[in-house]
């Protein structure tokens, strides 16, 4: 099963256990079934020692990997988003109709500034207005002052709340789908989707490794389609938004997961469960 999706350092991370260690064993075999060779693993298993990330006892597939205090804090996923994601879905957590905006003005001797503020608007779900001006449902606030004062840029930023958001003439959905790719994501979504079902209809017959196969292959498509969702609250997307239903079906997979494998100490079966 080749997974383009899944780096062999993603797949690493995935099968770090409660007690931040990886069996190799299990490693090599879901990497081989991953079409990932042995020599691709040991490799970046290396690498990632070098770099002070892991250590490891033993060798070959006997080994025990374990992984440093920092390494742990970074691969854990975040889990107030998943909520959020989930909380959304759910109806319990209503948009109070207030779109925050953001713009900054910075001279071309700040240009490195300016690229810090316009990456992490992106990576705040951020969309572009027009020149210089972004927007968001969310409050980000904290988030972009944070950023702006790490590169001396505080004062070239300005934020402001609205609550009459017009675009073109646009405004509610008609302006989130305008401003956001929906399409796109709802692309992302329908595959993510039908990974999930594919999942759930596959767990109950499959092996101990072919279920740690698809757990790592559901985080990875997971992971892709929110790489760029900015989950726009229910009130600005379409109605039976493909986002919400593949969510609700990747729960009830790991939900599958998770009970196929009880005893398991693998964090990843338990990281995305929407409980």
């Amino acid at each position: 099963m080749a997974d383009d999706l899944i780096s062999t350092r993603a797949l690493i991370e995935a099968m770090l256990r409660d007690d931040a260690t990886i069996d190799a064993g299990d490693l090599y075999a879901v990497g081989n079934a991953l079409g990932m060779s042995d020599q691709q693993i040991r490799l970046t298993v290396k690498r990632l020692v070098t770099e002070g990330q892991f250590t490891v006892a033993g060798r070959g597939r006997r080994a025990v990997l374990t992984a440093t205090g920092e390494t742990i804090s970074t691969i854990t996923p975040d889990r107030e988003l998943v909520h959020l994601m989930y909380s959304q879905d759910r109806g319990g957590a209503q948009w109070d109709g207030v779109w925050h905006l953001a713009g900054f003005a910075v001279p071309e001797s700040a240009r490195d500034a300016r690229a810090v503020l316009r990456d992490t608007i992106r990576s705040l779900g951020g969309a572009a207005v027009q020149g210089g001006l972004y927007t968001s449902p969310h409050a980000w606030e904290p988030e972009l002052r944070a950023a702006a004062r790490e590169v001396d840029a505080d004062r070239f930023l300005t934020t402001l709340t609205c609550s009459d958001l017009d675009v073109g003439g646009r405004t509610g959905r008609d302006a989130a789908a305008h401003l956001w790719p929906l399409d796109e994501l709802a692309a992302g979504h329908t595959r993510l989707a039908d990974r999930a079902a594919s999942t759930l209809d596959a767990t109950d017959t499959a092996d101990r490794n072919e279920r740690l196969v698809m757990a790592v292959a559901l985080v990875a498509e997971f992971t892709r389609a929110h790489e760029d969702d900015p989950l726009l609250p229910p009130e600005l997307l379409p109605a039976d938004w493909i986002g919400a239903r593949a969510r609700s079906l990747v729960d009830a997979a790991w939900a599958a997961l998770s009970a196929a494998e009880p005893e398991s100490t693998i964090r990843l079966l338990r990281w995305y469960d929407a409980r």
